[in-house]
């Protein structure tokens, strides 16, 4: 990963770093307009809790926790920030044409394939039922 140093100009900016391959802007019909709950005010309208409100409009991206797009190789396309979570997403294109946002598996990169299912290999981004995920255990008899 390209990571882009600011020059410094103001001290805010100083020792300030982006990551070259995070992209921000969001696909249209993996987003919707999140309600913004009061923003301080109780049921009446009145602010009751003060230095409240404000802030950027965030729209909500539609995450795919349950990754049931079996034996479907997918490939990460962007890496994108989220602003409603302490994390970063990906866009992934499928190959029969589905797209959706995961939550970022560290180390992976544009261009990454991910598959989820029973059979899959173990590794990065990879998802696999908990019944599969753990080697199965070899027993041997024991003679007394």
């Amino acid at each position: 990963m390209a990571i882009h140093l600011y020059k410094t100009s103001t001290p805010s900016t100083r020792n300030g770093t982006v990551d070259s391959q995070v992209k921000s802007n969001p696909r249209n019909n993996l987003i919707y307009g999140q309600r913004r709950c009061g923003k301080g005010r109780n049921a009446r309208g009145i602010i009751t809790a003060r230095h409240r409100g404000g802030g950027h409009k965030r729209l909500y991206r539609k995450i795919d926790f349950r990754r049931n797009e079996k034996d479907i190789y997918g490939r990460i396309v962007t890496i994108e920030y989220d602003p409603n979570r302490n994390a970063y997403i990906c866009l992934i294109h499928y190959g029969d044409g589905e797209k959706r946002y995961i939550l970022h598996p560290r180390g992976a990169i544009i261009g990454d394939t991910i598959v989820s299912g029973t059979e899959v290999p173990i590794k990065m981004g990879n998802a696999l039922p908990l019944s599969a995920d753990r080697p199965q255990q070899k027993t041997e008899e024991v003679d007394n």
